[in-house]
Order: structure tokens, then C-alpha cells, then sequence
């Protein structure tokens, strides 16, 4: 080997090691985790408790920041612009990132090509629920009040194309009616309108909502799931309730900028699966009726997979209810 070449060679070898040295030191400083979600919901509570223990594993702080605007894409289109050295991460969901690709003419980013997986921990199912003066108590009897008095009821969400929006649009496309939705900067505030009698129905997750439904706050009517949720045991799924295919479960995953080192990702993954072997950990996430998927649905190469292929599905769900946002 010439001396140039060999000169070539040992700066290519400094310059990797010099990358990688970082990634290997990671973390040094205060991480930002991005819930793109404003405070107060139920991803906002799952999120918090999840970066307080994943803090601790990887001893470092975890700071929180809630960027909760056009359901949820502000907060993700920040994350995906920002600095890939892994101090930066967020919570994703099916609606920031399979949603999103969908319902927007121009699309805010690109779920699968801006954005580095980390893994998906949660599911979720929706709950619909409806206000306390709404004359009705299940979903049959909400049906046919809605085939009667859809041109005079409204139904609430976080924003347009969020995880609380898509659910309601398809059970709506599904009975062929034509209910207005009205956008809040948020599950809290459009909860909140439901629990004051001033919405009819929300399809909110069931970590809100089925406090609310225990509470007696708003009416519990159905779990949108194959399967009844242990939070809330007494209400009946839509399929139960002669329903079917209106099923609506919500993943929850963390996301990396596109390109940050796969040394962090995959320290990173691994504090996550440390932090839900707790059994601390899963008891509480359990308790927010949140599902702790199985270790194989949990990995960076599974989400990046899946995210792919739920696109498509929904995508054709979205199509099929003529939905969409400037």
C-alpha cells in the first residue's frame, strides 16, 4: 500500500471512530422527549410516566415538551428536522405517523423516511363515549339517534386526522351518516366538552376515558377493540354490540430525527425494554388500560415495517371516507 493510501485509510479510520465515540458515550446531557400532544391526555399521562423511568435507567433527565397543535404533526415535524445525535426523541402514534400520511394534500413529513424507530410499547383501543344528557345508554341506541338527529349533533377529537379523530370518521362512514366534528387542541379540552354536556360523543383514548366513564362523567358505550378492556369489563366492544369492523386500536412507539446512530437507537430500545420489565411499570401502564405488546412487536425493524403497511390500511380507510385537510 502506497503512503497516500495508507494516510487515505487511517484518516477514514480516524474520522469513524471519531463518529462513533459519541454514540458510544451517549447520554451526557438532558434528553427532550416531544409529546406532540397537548398536556392533560392520555398520552401525555403514559408518555410522563415512561420518560420519568426511562431517566432513571439511562441516568440522565428526560425533559418533557408538549407541542400540541394539527393533531399532533407540529410537534413530529420538530422532531424530524431536528439534530440526529440523540437528545432529541418523541412519542409517536397511529395518528401522528399512519394517519398523517393520508389526510394531508401535502403531507407534513414522511413517517418512514424521516424519522429513525425505536419501537412500539403500547396499544390502545378507543372508547366511544357520549355526554350524560344524550338519551341513550349503548350503541344500538345511539346509532338510531344518530340516523335521526345527525344533522343536529357534533362529536369531538384532538384535531383532524388525529388518533381520536380517525375512529369517530369511520364509525360515522360506516353508518352512513354525517356528523360535524369539532377540533380541539386536545384530547383534555375535547373530553371536556363531552363531560360538559356541550359534545355529544368522542372517540378519546382509554386512559381518559374510562376514568370518566367510572366517574359517571360522560356514558361509556362502547370499546372499539376485538376484545373487552379490563379497565372498563362492563362495557361491551362495538362487535359485541352488532358492529362490526369499526374497530379502532391506537399504537404508541418512540421515534429518533432520521439518522441518529444505531448505537443510540439501540441503547436506547434496550432502556425501554429494562423499563417494562418493571413490574412497577407495566402495573401502572396497565392501569391506564393501555396493552403491553409482546417483545417481538417491540423492536426499531418491526416499526419500521409495520408503520409501512399500517399507511396502506389506513390510508384506504381514509380514501374511502373522503377525508382530507389542506
Amino acid at each position: 500500500m502506497t503512503m497516500t493510501r495508507m494516510a487515505l485509510a487511517a484518516g477514514a479510520a480516524l474520522v469513524a471512530l471519531t463518529a462513533t465515540a459519541p454514540a458510544q458515550d451517549w447520554p451526557t446531557r438532558t434528553i427532550t422527549l416531544v409529546i406532540p400532544f397537548a398536556a392533560g391526555g392520555g398520552i401525555d399521562a403514559s408518555a410522563r410516566l415512561q420518560a420519568l423511568v426511562l431517566g432513571e435507567i439511562l441516568g440522565q433527565t428526560i425533559v418533557v415538551e408538549n407541542v400540541g397543535a394539527a393533531a399532533g404533526t407540529i410537534g413530529s415535524g420538530r422532531v424530524a428536522k431536528a439534530a440526529p445525535d440523540g437528545y432529541t426523541f418523541m412519542v409517536g402514534n397511529s395518528g401522528t405517523h399512519v394517519y398523517s400520511q393520508s389526510l394531508y394534500k401535502k403531507k407534513p413529513y414522511d413517517s418512514a423516511e424521516d424519522f429513525e424507530p425505536v419501537g412500539m410499547v403500547t396499544d390502545s383501543p378507543r372508547l366511544l363515549v357520549a355526554r350524560k344528557g344524550l338519551p341513550v345508554n349503548n350503541l344500538q341506541e345511539l346509532i338510531a339517534y344518530m340516523k335521526a338527529n345527525q344533522a343536529t349533533m357534533q362529536y369531538s377529537s384532538a384535531g383532524v386526522g388525529s388518533g381520536t379523530h380517525l375512529p369517530c370518521a369511520l364509525l360515522n362512514h360506516t353508518l352512513g351518516v354525517n356528523v360535524t366534528n369539532v377540533p380541539y387542541r386536545g384530547e383534555g379540552p375535547a373530553l371536556q366538552d363531552v363531560i360538559g354536556d356541550r359534545i355529544d360523543y368522542m372517540c378519546t383514548t382509554i386512559q381518559s376515558g374510562a376514568v370518566q366513564a367510572k366517574q359517571g362523567t360522560v356514558k361509556g358505550i362502547a370499546v372499539m377493540a376485538p376484545r373487552r378492556a379490563a379497565i372498563v369489563p362492563n362495557i361491551a366492544t362495538t362487535g359485541e354490540q352488532g358492529l362490526k369492523d369499526v374497530e379502532a386500536t391506537v399504537w404508541n412507539g418512540f421515534f429518533f430525527p432520521k439518522g441518529t446512530p444505531k448505537p443510540i437507537v439501540d441503547k436506547m430500545h434496550k432502556a425501554i425494554e429494562t423499563m417494562i420489565a418493571r413490574p412497577d411499570v407495566r402495573q401502572k401502564l396497565e392501569a391506564l388500560g393501555l396493552e403491553i405488546l409482546p417483545p417481538e412487536q417491540r423492536t426499531p425493524a418491526y416499526l419500521a415495517k409495520f408503520l409501512k403497511a399500517d399507511v396502506e390500511r389506513w390510508g384506504k380507510v381514509i380514501k374511502a371516507a373522503g377525508i382530507s385537510v389542506d
